[in-house]
């Protein structure tokens, strides 16, 4: 039997309300918690299917729709948008606040991070910030594009930011970046035949309103600087060696380059010495493996790797 709830805590915008979510076992109490941090342009309903597996598993899942995205962007329609300044700052510290509620609710059982594609970054941020504070990190759909790339991709999302406003949508640097992913599927049936080879996935996603819209010239921006942070060797040098990671993705994905770019970040990790470190590439496999044609095969793997480390 699965349990679940909703609530909201105050986020570190001190704007809005943060919806929340909360998967768990009916009466018994649970082996640990996987706290999903969601990527760009979704939301926490699309990982019901894979928190209810866990949760019958013995584990408890939770979640919050970033700032700008699910319920917590719908509340004035702000969509993919974090906010003015220090956006990557004031989610990475959502993250962090939910981690420390449910931890209160769940006192001394593991604790796990999940992060997928922008969750991923996201995640890592919060490994470099706040070190040793979770018993392991999940990486789905990672990536690291080179330096260069990732800094004028910042300059011309600052440049729009300055002249427009950041909370300006632009189709040139929305084609530039999400909308890219899409080539190496041609010919194209959707627009987003990149994150599934499962038809049936794609066509949920372009239906659910609250993954259609295109993000900010300031999110882009904000996104673009954390990516700048985590390949820093400044950032990576304060992480917690001793914090297990385990990083899969699908060889087709084209956030990761196609296994190139998780490759990369797996060498991060290895150079800044994290001593348990895995990493699985699914033939095939594009973007969003919890959502594949072998989801099936994905899920137990994860959960024998977290079965693994508690």
């Amino acid at each position: 039997m699965v349990k679940f709830s909703e609530f909201t805590f105050p986020p570190s915008d001190g704007q809005h309300v943060c919806y929340a979510y909360l998967w768990q076992p009916g009466q018994e109490k649970p082996r640990g918690v996987v706290q999903i941090v969601h990527g760009v342009a979704e939301h926490m309903g699309r990982y019901d299917r894979f928190a209810r597996f866990l949760t019958e598993h013995g584990w408890a899942v939770c979640g919050e729709d970033h700032l700008g995205h699910g319920r917590t962007g719908a509340q004035d329609g702000t969509f993919g948008y974090f906010g003015p300044k220090d956006g990557w700052d004031l989610v990475t510290r959502d993250v962090r606040q939910l981690r420390l509620l449910v931890g209160e609710r769940f006192p001394g059982i593991p604790y796990f991070l999940l992060g997928h594609s922008m969750g991923s970054f996201l995640t890592r941020t919060y490994l470099c910030r706040y070190p040793g504070t979770v018993d392991g990190a999940i990486l789905s759909g990672t990536g690291q594009e080179s330096a260069a790339v990732v800094g004028a991709g910042k300059a011309i999302a600052a440049l729009i930011c300055k002249l427009r406003g950041p909370d300006t949508v632009s189709p040139l640097v929305n084609a530039l970046s999400l909308g890219a992913y899409n080539k190496q599927f041609r010919p194209n049936r959707t627009s987003a035949d990149w994150i599934s080879r499962d038809e049936q996935v794609v066509d949920a996603y372009l239906r659910d309103p609250w993954c259609t819209f295109m993000p900010t010239v300031g999110l882009f921006r904000d996104m673009l600087g954390g990516l700048q942070y985590i390949a820093s060797g400044r950032a990576l040098s304060q992480m917690d060696p001793d914090t297990p990671v385990y990083l899969f993705s699908g060889e087709q994905d084209p956030v990761g380059s196609c296994g190139k770019g998780v490759g990369r970040v797996y060498g991060y990790f290895k150079k800044h010495g994290t001593k348990d470190l895995t990493l699985k590439l699914y033939p095939g496999g594009r973007h969003e493996m919890l959502n594949e044609l072998n989801r099936e095969e994905v899920y137990e793997d994860v959960l024998s790797w977290l079965n693994g480390h508690i």
